[in-house]
């Protein structure tokens, strides 16, 4: 790879002379800058990132973890956190997790190494775990996305859950559903418990009685919801509609449900969550709870990078507000 050594020796200039023609730092003569120009075309010369982020401490490259998982939720915000960095001039280092404390340590510890500017994640299914190793880079600025409460200082992005879990109850509830059921994510999650705690809430509201019946947890997955249904009719009984606590989910079930002969949305509604872009074209197109996905990922690049521009200001909480999508997955009862 060619140096400026190498192009100040075949323009017969000092190597100074060389680095200001190439960074327009000072002046100099036409035909001095035209030889210069001409012999780093020739030696086909590129300047060295990683010296210009040694110099500037900065490599203008983030890092980003996010747990790996079919739902298209993710893909749908790792988009818009592409898009942000490239608007940006920022170059994104992406890691998988596959939901694995340990491999999350390991994966955070060579993205630090690699000198990334920051580092956002989104890896909600190791909500809790304790990461010691930010203590070796207390400078590095982190940005958790979609999270539950942390043990250590970051900015956080989240989305209202429980005003969407309240939204969609309550969508239900003016459709004329008395006798409502919820299929949950994993309930030692915050975003899981934040959406059934707003399910109850909007019940109470109506003095509608909570069965417990028709209560249960999974796992935020297309055969958790598959799975989701077949227990529910093994109670012998189903209500007029379900609250499931995302699409994926909301997938699984309605699949399971038409295999059993069931009509939905007639015989069984169903709402969901997150407007993941699959849901759309579902038959019947599934009535959900809508995350700005793309949005989520802008605002987590924006605040990492405010953050670099400003490391002493205090830690934000940036609350996403959830919004109701209608389409014809809830029967209204007349």
């Amino acid at each position: 790879m060619a140096t400026m050594k190498d192009i100040a020796r075949l323009a017969q200039v000092s190597t100074s002379t060389v680095s200001h023609v190439l960074n327009k730092t000072r002046f100099v003569s036409e035909d001095i800058e035209k030889r210069v120009k001409q012999a780093a075309k020739d030696l086909n010369y590129s300047p060295s990132a990683l010296a210009r982020s040694l110099k500037m401490k900065c490599t203008k490259t983030l890092g980003m973890l996010v747990t790996t998982s079919t739902n298209p939720f993710f893909g749908e915000v790792l988009k818009g956190v592409e898009r942000r960095c490239y608007e940006k001039g920022y170059n994104l280092i992406l890691c998988n997790t596959e939901g694995d404390s340990e491999r999350m340590k390991a994966s955070i510890d060579t993205l630090l190494q690699k000198r990334v500017d920051g580092l956002m994640l989104m890896c909600s299914t190791l909500e809790g775990q304790e990461i010691e190793i930010f203590e070796r880079y207390p400078n590095v600025p982190v940005v958790v996305m979609d999270w539950g409460p942390m043990t250590y200082a970051s900015d956080k992005i989240q989305d209202n859950s429980y005003k969407g879990g309240y939204l969609a109850t309550q969508y239900l509830i003016k459709h004329g559903h008395t006798t409502l059921g919820c299929v949950t994510g994993p309930l030692h999650r915050h975003q899981a418990i934040s959406r059934f705690n707003g399910f109850k809430q909007a019940l109470q509201d109506s003095n509608l009685i909570l069965n417990p019946d028709w209560i249960v947890e999974s796992n935020f997955e297309c055969d958790g919801g598959y799975e989701a249904y077949h227990q529910l009719k093994a109670t012998k009984s189903l209500p007029s509609a379900l609250f499931v606590c995302n699409d994926m989910m909301a997938m699984g079930l309605i699949n399971a449900a038409i295999e059993d002969g069931v009509s939905i949305p007639k015989e069984l509604s169903v709402i969901g969550y997150d407007d993941i872009h699959l849901t759309k074209y579902m038959a019947p197109s599934l009535t959900t709870i809508h995350q700005p996905k793309h949005q989520l990922g802008n605002v987590a690049v924006d605040t990492l990078l405010s953050r670099l521009a400003q490391p002493q200001a205090p830690q934000r909480i940036i609350q996403l507000e959830p919004s109701l999508v209608e389409r014809n997955s809830v029967y209204k009862i007349v």
